[in-house]
């Protein structure tokens, strides 16, 4: 027998090697694809913890604290942080801690009411101008490009002044202000998707044109609605902040981090306490907000190179 019948395992009745069988790769969701690469970025992540230990100190915050917000401690005024206040006091005797409390709840309720309201909003009316065009396209174009020559800034100080600090009527304001810039941009990306083929089959098919813009022109830039949504909570945050430190926001005896700030800025160099606690909760929120806006974005982008490769 030669050398070559030995090595031949075939020629013995001996069966081949095996060879390794490759199991079909699972397909991967785009939603997995999202959470991949926002998890990717670290800045990202790290405002989404943020954001997550504030939204906590918002909702358990009141079962540690001792004093209601409004409740007045005449035996401490204008006391630094203590073992009995946790944040100080301002000179009326309120428990700072209580208010940071009820004022972060307060700005993340007018927050996300007018981010989700404006964003539903120009979504619904930017898309539907683009895709009926003729009267109404031109009507809501005149509407955004005159609304953007405005002042709004000063019309929501006078109107909000005037509701005697309801933040519910605020919301109600800045939501009927705030849509038009948002909705400019969604009506321009919207143009190009109304002459998409998915589109015109839809519209020969004898779809509504509501039906068409709700399920299909929609959720294609649906991209755009979360990353404008994200933004919105910074951009109302921050509206109602300025407009509650200038005293035409949110009014006593409810409070906000916008009304704190503004009452402590007044005391900043006797009573410091009073200013560093409610700004630093509003820096907290608005930097976590655009930390994870901007890893939304980047996600959501296929063309970014920032979120990495799947």
């Amino acid at each position: 027998m030669s050398i070559a019948d030995l090595s031949d395992p075939l020629r013995h009745g001996d069966d081949p090697p095996a060879t390794p069988v490759r199991t079909p790769r699972k397909r991967m969701s785009k939603f997995e694809l999202y959470g991949r690469r926002f998890l990717r970025n670290r800045g990202a992540v790290g405002g989404a913890v943020i954001f997550i230990v504030i939204v906590l100190f918002a909702v358990l915050g009141p079962l540690f604290q001792q004093y209601d917000h409004v409740e007045l401690d005449f035996l401490a005024l204008t006391q630094p942080p203590s073992a009995q206040h946790w944040f100080g006091t301002n000179g009326a005797g309120n428990d700072l801690y209580a208010q940071v409390v009820v004022g972060l709840q307060r700005s993340l309720m007018i927050a996300l009411a007018v981010s989700i309201g404006t964003t539903i909003l120009s979504a619904l009316i930017g898309a539907g101008a683009a895709y009926f065009g003729g009267t109404f396209e031109r009507g809501v174009l005149v509407v955004i490009h005159f609304l953007m020559v405005v002042p709004t800034f000063l019309i929501l100080a006078m109107i909000s002044n005037s509701a005697g600090g309801d933040w519910r009527i605020i919301a109600v304001i800045m939501i009927a202000i705030n849509w038009f810039f948002p909705a400019r941009v969604i009506w321009t990306l919207s143009l190009s998707l109304r002459e998409r083929e998915y589109i015109s089959a839809a519209r020969y098919m004898g779809v509504p044109g509501y039906k068409i813009v709700l399920r299909h022109m929609l959720p294609n830039i649906g991209s755009l609605l979360v990353i404008n949504f994200t933004l919105g909570v910074v951009g109302a945050v921050q509206t109602e902040t300025s407009l509650s430190f200038l005293g035409f926001g949110v009014k006593a005896p409810d409070v906000s981090l916008g009304s704190l700030i503004g009452s402590g800025s007044a005391t900043i160099t006797s009573a410091p306490w009073l200013f560093y606690f409610p700004a630093a909760a509003l820096t907290l929120l608005t930097i976590s907000m655009a930390l994870i806006a901007d890893g939304l974005r980047d996600a959501l982008d296929p063309t970014s190179a920032a979120g990495g490769r799947a």
